[in-house]
C-alpha cells in the first residue's frame, strides 16, 4: 500500500507540474500578438517582424539544433514541413493578419483549425467523423459568425479575416504533418529537435520571402507605443522571441510529457482568451458583447471538437481530435497535443512541436 501511495503521489504531483508548464506555454504564446503589434504600427512590415522572430528564436535554439543533426539525415521532409508551415507560414499569415484585424479576432479565426482538419478528415482521408467532433465544428463556424458580426456585412477587414484564415489552413497542413510518424515509437524524433530546425528552416524561407536587408533597423532603437503608452522596440522583439517562442515552445513540449492529449488541449483554448485580454487591456481593442459571446463558442466548439478522441481499442481511427492522437498515452505527446490549433504542438507520437499562432498563434 504504501507504495502504491507514492506512486500516485509522483503522478499527482508530475500533473501539477505538467498542468504548470501548460498554463506557462498558453501564456506566452497568448502574448505574442500583443508584442508584435506595436512593431508593426511603429513601421516594421509584418514580415520582418516574423522574420525577426523565427531568426531569432533559431539562434537560441541553435545548441540544440546541433545535438539533434542526425535529423537532417533522418526526417528531412518532416523539417521542411514543419518549417515551411509551422513556422512560416503560420506566423506570416497571422502577423500580416493582426496588421489589418484586432488580435483577438485574428486567433479567434485561426482557431478554425480543428474544423477545417476534420473536414480533410472526413472528406479528403475518408473517415469517420464523431458526431460530437462534428458539434464541436457547428459550434465554431457558429462562434465565428458572432465574431467577424456577420449581420453587418463582415465589420472586418476582408483581407485580414482571410488572412487569419490562411494562418488556420497552415495549421492544417501542420497538424496532418504532425500524424506523420506519430507510431514510431523509440525511433520518434525528438520534439526539441523539430523545433530547432524547424525554426531554422522558417527562418531561412522567411529571409528570402521577407528580405530582412530592406529592413528600417532604426525601429529597433526607437519606441513603440501600445495604447499610447511608449515601449521600447527592442524590449517588445526581447518577449516576442525568447519568451513568446523559446520558453512557449519549450514549456509546451515539456507539458504533454506529463499530461494527457485532453487535459493539454483544455488547457490550450486559454491562449485565444489570453490573446483576446491582453489586447483589450494593453492595445485597446475592445470586443462587442456579440464578439465576446461568439469568442466563448469557438473555444467551446474547439474544445469539444478536439477533446473527443475515441477510445484506443477503436477498430477503426475515428477522427474527433488531432491526427496521431487516437490512444494517445500521457507519455507521448507534443506542446499542442492538445488536438487543437495553436501556433506550438508536437504529435501525440512526439514527432512534431505544433505552435506557433500561431500559433500564431498562434501564433
Amino acid at each position: 500500500m504504501p507504495v502504491h501511495a507514492s506512486q500516485e503521489s509522483q503522478v499527482n504531483q508530475g500533473r501539477g507540474v505538467g498542468l504548470g508548464l501548460a498554463l506557462a506555454s498558453a501564456l506566452a504564446f497568448g502574448g505574442s500578438g500583443v508584442a508584435a503589434k506595436p512593431l508593426i504600427e511603429a513601421g516594421l512590415d509584418p514580415l520582418h517582424v516574423v522574420w525577426l522572430r523565427a531568426a531569432g528564436a533559431a539562434l537560441v535554439m541553435l545548441p540544440v539544433a546541433w545535438r539533434h543533426r542526425s535529423l537532417v539525415r533522418r526526417r528531412p521532409a518532416l523539417l521542411a514541413g514543419f518549417g515551411l508551415l509551422g513556422v512560416a507560414g503560420v506566423q506570416a499569415c497571422y502577423f500580416a493578419a493582426i496588421s489589418r484585424i484586432p488580435v483577438g479576432v485574428a486567433l479567434l479565426v485561426e482557431y478554425l483549425a480543428p474544423a477545417l482538419l476534420l473536414a480533410w478528415v472526413r472528406f479528403v482521408q475518408r473517415r469517420p467523423v464523431t458526431r460530437a467532433a462534428a458539434l464541436g465544428v457547428v459550434l465554431a463556424v457558429a462562434g465565428l459568425a458572432c465574431v467577424v458580426e456577420v449581420w453587418s456585412g463582415l465589420g472586418f477587414d476582408a483581407i485580414g479575416l482571410l488572412l487569419a484564415l490562411g494562418a488556420a489552413c497552415c495549421q492544417v497542413g501542420y497538424f496532418v504533418l504532425s500524424d506523420q510518424g506519430s507510431d514510431a515509437g523509440d525511433e520518434a524524433p525528438d520534439p526539441l529537435g523539430v523545433i530547432a530546425y524547424g525554426l531554422l528552416v522558417g527562418a531561412a524561407l522567411l529571409t528570402v520571402v521577407a528580405r530582412p536587408w530592406g529592413m528600417d533597423w532604426s525601429v529597433l532603437a526607437g519606441t513603440a507605443h501600445m495604447d499610447g503608452s511608449p515601449v521600447a522596440a527592442a524590449l517588445l522583439l526581447g518577449w516576442l522571441v525568447l519568451v513568446a517562442t523559446v520558453v512557449a515552445y519549450v514549456t509546451g513540449v515539456l507539458s504533454v510529457r506529463r499530461l494527457s492529449p485532453q487535459v493539454a488541449g483544455v488547457v490550450a483554448c486559454l491562449e485565444a482568451v489570453v490573446a483576446t485580454l491582453l489586447a483589450w487591456v494593453m492595445l485597446g481593442e475592445h470586443l462587442s458583447a456579440p464578439q465576446l459571446f461568439g469568442g466563448a463558442v469557438v473555444l467551446v466548439g474547439a474544445l469539444i471538437a478536439q477533446s473527443s478522441a475515441p477510445a484506443k481499442s477503436s477498430a477503426e481511427p475515428v477522427a474527433g481530435a488531432l491526427p496521431g492522437t487516437e490512444g494517445a498515452s500521457a507519455e507521448q505527446g507534443r506542446p499542442g497535443e492538445r488536438g487543437e490549433p495553436g501556433e506550438r504542438d508536437v504529435p501525440s507520437g512526439g514527432d512534431v512541436p505544433t505552435g506557433l499562432p500561431a500559433r500564431g498563434g498562434g501564433a
